[in-house]
């Protein structure tokens, strides 16, 4: 549980859902959104998947470089990249879930080391925490 929000955003979907447009209140985020042509879409827009996608790079790469900081365990280099691959498909109960992998480069920095990151940056990144149990992810470090 979260004991303290220190920053809340609010977005709203309009339209066909997967086929429509979503934006944060504020205005700083619009997308069109359109059902991939793997899906049966015409693919000309974004989806959720892609979002997702984005938005868990970009918050493992800040909890990796927050883990090597605050807890002092090295350093993560400049150029160090995560990238997010998130796939959608049926469930064997129903529905549709989500499965991820996330391929971690950290270039220069020993390997044991590297390991430790990732393994705190899973602790420390809300995403990898909103999903825990729920969806399996797969890290690989190159």
């Amino acid at each position: 549980m979260v004991k303290e929000v220190v920053y809340r955003t609010v977005a709203e979907a309009k339209g066909g859902g997967r086929n429509g447009a979503s934006a944060t209140l504020d205005g700083a985020l619009a997308v069109t959104l359109s059902v991939p042509k793997e899906m049966g879409g015409e693919g000309k827009g974004n989806n959720p998947e892609q979002l997702f996608a984005v938005g868990y790079a970009a918050c493992y790469l800040g909890a990796l470089r927050f883990a090597a900081s605050n807890e002092k365990i090295g350093e993560v280099p400049a150029d160090a990249t995560v990238q997010a691959q998130v796939g959608i498909g049926p469930r064997a109960e129903g529905g549709f879930g989500i499965a991820v992998t996330l391929k971690v480069h950290l270039p220069g920095v020993e390997r044991a080391l590297a390991e430790r990151m990732v393994e705190r940056g899973h602790f420390i990144c809300p995403y990898s925490n909103a999903i825990k149990g729920n969806v399996h992810v797969v890290t690989i470090l190159d």
